[in-house]
């Protein structure tokens, strides 16, 4: 068959080898006619292609991406194309962050007497992808950055933010340190927060004796997600502090099986909110964010609403105006679990917005702004890997795919594409898995936005299977899983 609209683009197939495979055998040997535009790479099973497969082929030209394998529940290996069947479709959901259009995708399952079927599919698909023509490239969009989105981070919280009076907390606190020492005998370590260089900072804190409990602090400085550190303690007896975001992860690493709950211990408060140090920094007068001689407080207390800040620029700032984004929409200020938790949170004054700050702002931009904004902030990016370095659910960093050569994900130009490219690996990698911590973004030294991907993959995964993570410690990661008949899916046909 003649190439349609007499050009040929670039079409990638990923054919399962038992049913797609020989359908598309079975449609040459019957002469059916095709479009010359599709390259095909033959897979063992349609539950082997990485959803990172169809990401890199999109990302580095292809005009179009099509899996096809057997048809639910007529699996060569039982039920490969149910796991199959959910990540393609979350994947699908995920492509417009990144200013993919998603018909440029798509799924399907033909078996291999199918002949006719597949000629169908294939020139279905290969019609709607010369529609679209020629897929652009994220290296050319124009650079989008858009001002409006600083403003939208000052949405009121959801909760009324507010620490209790300075006695009460140190009570709690107190209360809290007696648990620790009572504990620690049996503990290697407790894992915990304490003063950092400056009265901006608090620094994670490892308690080993007991006169190391007396460092412990809490308070909105408190920033550090401390579950990062727990894979670290295998086949160790250990404890950890605590706030309600940072026990989601918690329950994340026991759901995968990543920490032993015999050997882990949970001590937490109920947390009202940590602040952003670089928007404190900015009230305070210190333009470039940095910490300069002179410059640096004395001191920071906070009661109630209020924070109070003395040293050479005193002020008195607002909780609300200065706390870090996630606590805006944050929905659990209590630990979910804990051996120890002292405290009470307080209520939330509404119910939650349907999408965090950051990915409003996303949800607002047009395709084509979404592949310059991406363009500008990758070209700010230095692959200094610190967002995958802070993640509690990054546990395999040591052979972490976007620095493996074996295989070559990525290289180490300096290029837009192959920095977004490792950000999508890095929210393909947390798919149903995300706490929204956000310490990938407060983690990264240049300040661009990535939790807003992983916040789109998360509402995709919400919206399919009704699924948060890190919220109960019996349920599975619906990407783990699978289920013969998928409530929010529905089977596709080209």
């Amino acid at each position: 068959m003649p190439v349609l609209k007499g050009k040929e683009l670039r079409v990638v197939g990923f054919l399962c080898n038992w049913c797609s495979y020989g359908g598309a055998d079975t449609a040459g040997v019957g002469r059916f006619s095709q479009p010359t535009d599709l390259r095909i790479v033959r897979v063992p099973c349609s539950g082997r292609v990485d959803p990172l497969f169809i990401i890199k082929a999109l990302i580095s030209g292809a005009d179009g991406v099509l899996v096809s394998g057997c048809h639910p529940r007529d699996c060569h290996y039982s039920h490969g194309n149910f796991y199959a069947r959910r990540r393609l479709e979350t994947l699908k959901s995920f492509l417009p962050a990144l200013g993919i259009d998603p018909e440029r995708f798509q799924y399907t399952w033909v078996s291999a007497s199918e002949g006719q079927r597949w000629k169908n599919v294939v020139s279905t698909f290969v019609e709607k992808v010369h529609q679209l023509g020629h897929a652009p490239h994220i290296e050319d969009a124009v650079p989008y950055l858009p001002l409006a989105a600083a403003g939208d981070a000052l949405r009121a919280p959801l909760r009324p933010l507010a620490y209790p009076p300075a006695g009460s907390l140190a009570q709690s606190l107190e209360r809290l340190r007696e648990r620790i020492r009572a504990a620690l005998p049996e503990l290697d370590c407790v894992i915990g927060w304490q003063q950092g260089y400056d009265a901006l900072h608090a620094t994670p804190l490892f308690m080993r004796k007991p006169e190391d409990v007396d460092k412990l602090t809490w308070g909105p400085l408190n920033v550090h997600n401390l579950a990062t550190y727990l894979p670290q303690f295998k086949n160790r007896k250990v404890g950890v502090v605590v706030k309600g975001c940072d026990s989601r992860s918690v329950i994340e690493l026991l759901q995968e099986k990543l920490i032993d709950p015999d050997n882990v211990r949970v001590f937490g408060m109920p947390c009202e909110g940590v602040v952003d140090v670089a928007q404190v920094q900015k009230a305070l007068g210190a333009d470039d964010g940095g910490d300069h001689a002179g410059t640096a407080p004395a001191s920071m207390s906070v009661e109630g609403d209020v924070l109070t800040v003395t040293g050479a620029t005193p002020a008195q700032l607002k909780l609300a105006d200065v706390v870090a984004e996630k606590c805006r929409t944050c929905d659990t200020p209590s630990p979910l679990l804990g051996d120890v938790v002292e405290g009470v949170a307080s209520a939330p004054a509404g119910a939650p917005p349907a999408a965090p700050p950051g990915l409003e702002a996303l949800d607002a931009m047009t395709p084509e702004q979404r592949r310059g904004f991406w363009r500008a902030q990758m070209e700010r990016c230095l692959r200094c890997y610190a967002c995958r370095n802070a993640c509690p659910m990054c546990v395999c960093r040591d052979q972490c795919i976007g620095e493996s050569r074996d295989p070559h994900w990525t290289t180490q130009e300096g290029n837009v594409r192959e920095k977004l490219q490792f950000q999508i690996i890095h929210a393909l990698h947390l798919a149903g898995r995300c706490t929204e911590c956000g310490e990938c973004q407060r983690a990264c030294p240049v300040n661009i936005p990535v939790l807003a991907l992983k916040q789109w993959m998360n509402r995709s995964v919400r919206d399919l299977f009704d699924y948060r993570a890190g919220m109960d410690v019996e349920a599975v990661p619906p990407l783990l899983s699978f289920a013969v008949e998928e409530k929010n899916i529905k089977e596709h046909g080209l």
